[in-house]
């Protein structure tokens, strides 16, 4: 098996990985703050990476990749789970994952800024295509009340991709999943500090689903789900394998539906099938092309 159908593979585990964070982190609200549960998944998942690290007995990362684990843990550790823990206090999962459609294109131009791909003119066309479609329907439900939500996933899905080229580059001399534990170690400190000033007053309130919830977005959300990613986007190509992520909103809103019984509006599927169709394009346009 070579090494771009490797990384599809990884890709795409992880993208079903993925596919349950918002809506495990809508129910996980039901009981946390947005900023305890932000704060709470990423010190659950640094620990467990801690333990890998030492385990394996890897090496202190080298100094010159302090500034990308920053980076990464800025997007990925902190920056994406606050933001959407935060939309999800305005709009449902089911709409928030409508705006995981951009996320293949915010990866992909920091592919070229930080990774130093260069993409297919016609992949850009259709990255932008679907991109559209996501804003047109964002701009649709703003004028409805949901623009604060809508504005707030936006921004996360900016650090998101950010997070996530920095970290494949980083990958490709590190290793996908060193560069997902490292980054959880490096947010850490502030991490724990964090957690102490935003712990709960009453416990009481707290139901089961809700401690279920914080052990899978901290578990597989904030960490396995990065070693797969990781490692899929390193084998395949950042923007290539980036693509996948559009499938993710379909996965999504089926668990959106099933768990948390919410309503999927046909324009959320019309939208979806739209910038599917859009991926299955960008997808066949983007091997990099020749310096």
């Amino acid at each position: 098996m070579n090494r771009t159908t490797q990384g599809w593979i990884f890709g795409f585990l992880g993208m079903l990985v993925f596919s349950g964070s918002l809506p495990a982190t809508r129910l996980a609200m039901a009981g946390f703050d947005p900023v305890f549960l932000t704060v709470a998944r990423a010190v659950l998942a640094a620990s467990v990476a801690l333990v890998l690290l030492i385990v394996t007995r890897q090496s202190l990362p080298d100094r010159r990749d302090f500034q990308s684990l920053l980076i990464v843990s800025l997007g990925t550790v902190f920056g994406f789970p606050l933001l959407t823990a935060l939309a999800l206090q305005y709009v449902t999962s089911a709409h928030s994952l409508v705006f995981i459609g951009l996320l293949p294109l915010s990866t992909a131009i920091f592919g070229v800024l930080r990774g130093g791909e260069r993409l297919h003119p016609i992949f850009w066309l259709f990255s932008g295509l679907g991109s559209a479609l996501i804003c047109g329907y964002a701009l649709r439900n703003g004028l409805h009340g949901a623009l604060k939500g809508d504005l707030l996933m936006l921004a996360a899905i900016v650090v998101c991709g950010l997070g996530y080229a920095e970290g494949a580059t980083l990958s490709r001399r590190m290793g996908g999943w060193q560069v997902i534990c490292w980054a959880l170690v490096v947010a850490l400190p502030l991490m724990l500090a964090l957690l102490f000033v935003t712990l709960p007053a009453d416990w009481s309130h707290i139901g089961v689903a809700s401690w279920w919830s914080l052990g899978y977005v901290a578990i597989f959300s904030s960490l396995v789900g990065f070693l797969l990613w990781y490692r899929g986007l390193a084998l395949g190509g950042i923007g290539a394998v980036g693509q996948l992520q559009l499938l993710q909103p379909f996965f999504g809103m089926v668990l959106a539906a099933v768990i948390l019984s919410e309503t999927v509006d046909p324009t959320m599927v019309m939208v979806t099938m739209a910038v599917i169709v859009c991926v299955f394009g960008a997808k066949r346009f983007s091997r990099p092309v020749a310096r």
